[in-house]
């Protein structure tokens, strides 16, 4: 059986733009709450349009589609699943407003995974919901011929509560130590969940569930805002191809987390970019011009191109955009970084600070 170890988080041994991405991603988590307790009303609006599609990108990634409109009906709860398919999404909304309201209560478990696969699972009245496998999994694909063949085959069916057990062990072993960084941690865990396989149907869903849960435990609460599973729905080749590498040779313990931390760290980096979209879309419905304009740069935890924020504000032009521009950098509220076309704006106090 494969072994859970993730002292290996601990060695110092592994690829600095990976270090780079979590020092990165935790300076803009950091600059996001700071923006969050100062802009509540606007953050409410995005948790309502992130929800709608957490629910939608997630089901989407298997296959479980239907009308955005449905969707929308459905999460918001005005009208009940009528067929087998929005009972499936009706499942993933419930099991994701559980994660959203009691993150801070849940423990990391056996309990609460198999917990979150019946919520999930039992609106479609799965036989098998809350419980692991009791037959043999594969996970297959189609070849360019049409032909199936066997992509990986996960943890038997009759070792899979000792694999789960060491795998929950292996977490809180790795979380408790001070030294590993747990946005380094969370890809881990999800690909050995995703590589046991623990469960007849709803696996992927469930991961997802279970990245949510720890990011939010971690102290990355972005999926709230802007639905991590969509983003991983947008390259899901990326998502896939990244599963495959990290998971070629795990049941013998030589496989590399490597491509699927730097799917799980490069996803999560584009959530970030897409807050600032968003919240320049939902926080400039009444102000000027010119405000909008001061408030997508001032808002932004990224540093923003002039290309960007009329990418942002379509109906803003950008003569107007760089005459904006201007004046902040000379009052003193914006750095400008770099020059010419590479060039890029930042609130001041996030460089002073």
């Amino acid at each position: 059986m494969h072994k859970f170890d993730y002292s290996f988080l601990d060695e110092g041994v592994l690829p600095a733009e990976l270090v780079n991405l979590t020092s990165t991603i935790s300076a803009l988590n950091a600059i996001s709450e700071e923006r969050r307790d100062k802009n509540i009303t606007v953050y409410t609006e995005l948790e309502k349009i992130a929800r709608i599609q957490s629910v939608k990108g997630s089901n989407a990634i298997e296959g479980i589609v239907t009308t955005d409109a449905r969707i929308k009906e459905i999460v918001e709860g005005n009208s009940a699943p009528l067929n087998h398919t929005e009972m499936e999404i009706a499942g993933y909304r419930n099991a994701l407003d559980e994660i959203h309201a009691y993150y801070d209560q849940m423990v990391v478990s056996e309990h609460t995974i198999l917990h979150m696969h019946e919520v999930m699972t039992e609106v479609a009245g799965y036989d098998g919901a809350g419980q692991y496998k009791t037959d043999d999994n594969i996970i297959a694909e189609i070849d360019e011929n049409g032909r199936r063949k066997v992509r990986f085959s996960p943890v038997p069916a009759a070792q899979t509560q000792e694999a789960m057990e060491q795998l929950i062990l292996a977490y809180i072993d790795a979380r408790d130590n001070s030294r590993i960084n747990k946005l380094l941690l969370i890809p881990c865990v999800i690909l050995d969940f995703l590589c046991i396989h623990p469960f007849a149907d709803g696996n992927g869903r469930v991961s997802r569930l279970l990245t949510l849960l720890l990011m939010y435990k971690s102290g990355f609460n972005i999926g709230k805002y802007v639905s991590f599973e969509e983003q991983i729905n947008n390259s899901r080749d990326f998502y896939y191809s990244s599963l495959q590498d990290s998971s070629h040779g795990w049941h013998t313990n030589e496989n590399s987390y490597i491509e699927f931390m730097k799917n799980f760290l490069s996803t999560l980096y584009k959530c970030y970019k897409e807050l600032d979209k968003r919240f320049s879309t939902v926080n400039g419905k009444k102000l000027k011009k010119s405000e909008r304009i001061e408030q997508t740069v001032l808002n932004s935890v990224l540093p923003i191109s002039k290309s960007e924020i009329c990418g942002f504000l379509p109906d803003v032009s950008p003569t107007t955009v760089e005459a904006v521009l201007g004046e902040m950098v000379r009052a003193g509220e914006v750095k400008k970084l770099g020059a010419a076309r590479a060039t890029k704006y930042v609130n001041a106090k996030f460089i002073n600070n």
